[in-house]
């Protein structure tokens, strides 16, 4: 779509408001709106003016104007808003030298899918997200000085399977046995199925959409796969839809990787593909799993680098409660396939040339997708460059090899400050082409240690007052 295009597009629809939409740097989508009468094709040329330093990981006090350039290929109708708006996703400059701001988390990706074309190796990757996310009735939490706590609920949560409700009709998935039971038991079918409407009303495709294996509402809804861009401004918009309609219908979606305790947490498994010439660089007929040499170099690469990626594709604190052993997470470094235990799983589904793809199950939904693609992509391109092959595979669970067998397979880390620590000792795959920049690198580390870790480290727990309040 041309500017052009898009001024006709708000006419057809009798536009009010135009939504300039972009990512700070931990990934969560940022906004303002204008009059409809400020659109003109101008705007895209010239850019529109914010301020930088009140956004999170961006400018400090002292150099806070940046601009906004909207990108006419992402201009929509907004699914959700009342008010007829236009919302577009937009570019960050700086007003000064007009160049690409080097934190700005979509040209990030744009150099990621540039510094492949310049590789030679494929001229196209493909990626296919799978997020997964609860819908909740009620969440609750507070902190300060003196307390702290949190409390989510849900009509579906097999908690609540005595609790007065006047009736209460039992239906409420046991802990872990919520995958794939159909309606009553299954009460979010037509609100997934609202949304998945909203998404394709938003230009998104959508492949399947299910309830997932947590009690409390988890699911899933697929989109499908795209180009690396792409597919990161679609999954802002993923997230916002589903918030969006979610508390349309007086629930809360939340994309946190493990909100209960002893039940299964939230992933984002990343399944990815190289092509050149229009041709699959991963598929051989004759290849463990129909996989080609370089698809396993790729691998290697995922695997050798896993620790470090850890920082950028499960970059919260409770990223770290979803990545432990027993609950279908894949904390050990290894590749398979259809063995869901490991790191890096093969699909089997088919075995078209077309379908042959790797799927890496370790990043989860609370990750910034324009980095966590990126880092994913030289990971696996670091792989083929030094032909780090992956090993043998391990097709058998994981989970039950013997302790001797198991102290040969690393483990993704324990902690975001450990794979923090990674990140530092590991990031120069990440520094090739230029896509991260060293300044991007520190920002994260710093912005995440001290936000974060720190913040978390330094607060008691309630659990500790249970285990220690009478010593």
């Amino acid at each position: 779509m041309t500017p052009s295009e898009v001024v006709a597009l708000a006419k057809e629809h009798d536009v009010k408001i135009v939504d300039l939409k972009f990512t700070d740097l931990p990934g969560m989508w940022q906004h303002f709106s204008m009059m409809a009468e400020e659109l003109t094709e101008d705007l895209f040329e010239e850019g529109c003016g914010f301020d930088g330093s009140s956004i999170r990981g961006f400018q400090a006090i002292n150099e806070s104007d940046m601009l906004l350039f909207p990108d006419p290929t992402t201009a929509i109708i907004d699914p959700v808003c009342k008010v007829p708006t236009l919302s577009i996703t937009c570019n960050i400059k700086d007003p000064i030298t007009l160049e690409n701001y080097t934190r700005d988390v979509r040209y990030i990706a744009q150099k990621a899918e540039a510094y492949l074309q310049s590789t030679g190796i494929a001229d196209m990757s493909y990626w296919g997200p799978e997020a997964e996310f609860y819908l909740l009735n009620d969440i609750r939490y507070g902190q300060n000085q003196h307390s702290g706590f949190y409390s989510v609920d849900s009509v579906e949560g097999s908690w609540n399977s005595g609790r007065e409700e006047n009736p209460n009709l039992g239906y409420k998935p046991r802990y872990k046995e919520g995958y794939f039971p159909v309606p009553p038991s299954d009460t979010l079918q037509d609100l997934r199925s609202e949304i998945c409407l909203k998404l394709m009303e938003a230009g998104i495709d959508v492949e399947v959409h299910h309830h997932e294996v947590g009690t409390a509402g988890q699911g899933e809804i697929d989109i499908r796969f795209g180009e690396l861009t792409a597919t990161g401004d679609k999954m802002a918009l993923y997230k916002y839809i589903i918030k969006n309609v979610a508390r349309e219908n007086n629930l809360v979606a939340t994309f946190m990787p493990k909100p209960l305790f002893q039940d299964n947490g939230s992933g984002m498994h990343v399944h990815q593909s190289l092509w050149k010439n229009g041709k699959n660089i991963f598929y051989d007929p004759q290849g463990y799993s129909l996989l080609s040499e370089d698809a396993l170099y790729y691998i290697g690469g995922l695997l050798a680098h896993a620790r470090s990626l850890c920082a950028i594709i499960a970059p919260t604190t409770n990223s770290y409660k979803r990545l432990v052993p027993g609950y279908e997470a894949p904390v050990n470094i290894a590749y398979s396939q259809r063995n869901r235990s490991a790191c890096v799983r093969i699909p089997v589904y088919s075995k078209s040339e077309k379908g042959k793809r790797i799927e890496f199950r370790t990043p989860d939904p609370s990750c910034n997708s324009y980095l966590a693609f990126s880092a994913l992509l030289l990971a696996g391109l670091d792989g083929i460059q030094n032909r780090i092959h992956p090993g043998e595979p391990l097709d058998r669970d994981l989970y039950d090899l013997e302790p001797e067998e198991l102290a040969d397979i690393e483990s993704t880390p324990g902690s975001l400050g450990d794979a923090l620590d990674a990140l530092e000792e590991d990031h120069e795959y990440l520094l090739k082409g230029d896509v991260f920049t060293q300044d991007v690198l520190d920002t994260w580390i710093d912005y995440k240690r001290e936000n974060e870790v720190d913040a978390v480290n330094m607060r008691p727990h309630p659990y500790e007052f249970f285990l220690y309040h009478d010593i």
